[in-house]
Parts: structure tokens; C-alpha cells; sequence
């Protein structure tokens, strides 16, 4: 059983909290039992197992699994187990796995989600959750946006993160220009939009455009789309959470398809 902080290993999963580290190892950092159960269950390439002898007590069947599916297992004291792990409060276990994402993202999507300079790694991880749940088939990010393979990202997407296709835009304009040269609809989410987002037709193909939590969307993006759309909202209430914005109309596209 590992003890040290000083190990190896130890001291190379802690350089995984600092995104410079996570790209330089092209490594992911999972931690918490459903993150791996959901790894496991989409295939990706599992690197490193590190969980507590109680944790491997409480969860034999993922033990099993996890000697199966990795090329290392390590039983790791709780000192040690709380040193690797990002949380307060880490449950048992935490793995490192390939960075590649396991789906590539489709060339011609027919609902797809498109978010603009979005800082906040949870509200990226339930726009992943939220695009996975209502059925988009993908989620173009800028760059500036916030890190894709953030641990608080993997788990605020509930483990959907490895269900959704998903990936970084180096050039998110002419990425759109060209999905638009398709046929695709484009919809920005606009606070000086005047039509509902309930008043367009979303059966055809269609991209949803979401931008920062403060600024929303660039000119230069916003510019591009077919349609702005608005989500009403009651007098003084600003603005609404970005992924309860994305679940709206995401839910409003599912309900005219069906």
C-alpha cells in the first residue's frame, strides 16, 4: 500500500490538479467511484487505480474491474488518497485515464451546442450533463472557454462527459460559417433578442449558441446567427444560469421533434 506522499506516482497525480500538467500528460484525473463506473462502462483507457483498502471493501466488483481495465491498481492510504484527490471529501477513489476524448465530434450535427468564453467549470459540466440528457448529438467549445478535461468539469457532467461528443473549435467562427454553408441553423441566445425561443423551428438541423456567464456572447459570434432567440423573464430578474438556459431550449427542441 502506498503511504508516502513522496512516491513517485503520488507526487505525479498531484501535478494533475494544474491544467499545463493535465495537457504535458495528456491525462485525465477521475475522481469518485461513479466517474469510474461511468470510464469503465464507456471504454476509456484507464491509466492508474488509486483507492483505499476500505473503498476496494465497500466496491469488489469495481475493484475486479479495475484490475481488469488498467495497467495499475494501487491500494493508498486516506492521507495519501486525499492528497491526489481535488475534493474535500474524496469517496475512495480516484483514476487517471487518457485525455483523448473517447467520441469524435459528428460533421453534420442536427442538434448541437456551442458555448462562447464559458468560465465556470461547473456550469460547463451541466451544460454537458444538460446537452447529453436532452440528446444533442455534440458540444463545439472556444478556446478561451473554461478547461474541458477540468475535474470539476468530469463531475458536474455526472459521468456524461465520456457519453457526449465533444471538443475544442480553434476557430469558432468559421467553424459555424461553415456548419451554416450546410444548412444548420444557428441560434444565439440574445438578452435583446425579440422572439421566444419557443417561436423557432427547431426540427430542422439546428446549433444553440450560449456565451459567458456575465458578457454573453462576442458581437462577432452573435453576428453570425440565423436567429436570436430571448428567454422571458420576469420583471427584475436579470438573467438566468447558463445551463438552465441551455436545458430550456434544448428541451424545447426535443418536445417539437417529438
Amino acid at each position: 500500500m502506498l503511504t508516502s506522499l513522496q512516491n513517485p506516482l503520488v507526487k505525479q497525480m498531484r501535478k494533475l490538479h494544474r491544467a499545463k500538467e493535465r495537457r504535458e500528460q495528456q491525462l485525465l484525473l477521475l475522481e469518485g467511484t461513479h466517474l469510474l463506473e461511468e470510464a469503465l462502462s464507456a471504454g476509456c483507457p484507464l491509466s492508474v487505480v488509486c483507492c483505499t483498502p476500505t473503498w476496494q471493501d465497500q466496491h469488489p466488483e469495481l475493484w475486479a474491474r479495475s484490475l481488469t481495465h488498467s495497467p495499475r491498481v494501487e491500494l493508498v492510504s486516506e492521507e495519501v488518497l486525499a492528497a491526489i484527490a481535488t475534493t474535500v471529501n474524496p469517496d475512495g477513489v480516484v483514476a487517471t485515464a487518457s485525455r483523448v476524448h473517447p467520441l469524435a465530434l459528428p460533421t453534420a450535427p442536427t442538434l448541437g451546442i456551442v458555448l462562447e468564453n464559458l468560465q465556470d467549470p461547473g456550469n460547463l459540466g451541466t451544460v454537458i450533463r444538460t446537452a447529453a440528457a436532452a440528446g444533442a448529438d455534440g458540444l463545439w467549445l472556444s478556446e478561451n472557454s473554461a478547461e474541458m478535461d477540468n475535474p470539476k468539469v468530469l463531475r458536474a457532467s455526472a459521468g456524461q462527459w465520456f457519453r457526449l461528443p465533444m471538443g475544442v473549435s480553434a476557430n469558432l467562427k468559421a467553424d459555424l460559417q461553415a456548419f451554416q454553408a450546410q444548412g444548420i441553423q444557428i441560434i444565439a441566445t440574445l438578452p435583446t433578442a425579440t422572439v421566444t425561443y419557443w417561436e423557432v423551428d427547431m426540427t430542422r438541423p439546428s446549433l444553440l449558441l450560449l456565451g459567458n456567464e456575465g458578457a454573453g456572447l462576442s458581437e462577432e459570434i452573435a453576428a453570425i446567427a440565423d436567429v436570436g432567440v430571448q428567454i422571458p423573464l420576469a420583471a427584475g430578474v436579470e438573467s438566468l444560469n447558463v445551463a438552465i438556459a441551455a436545458a430550456l431550449i434544448l428541451y424545447e427542441a426535443k418536445r417539437q421533434r417529438q
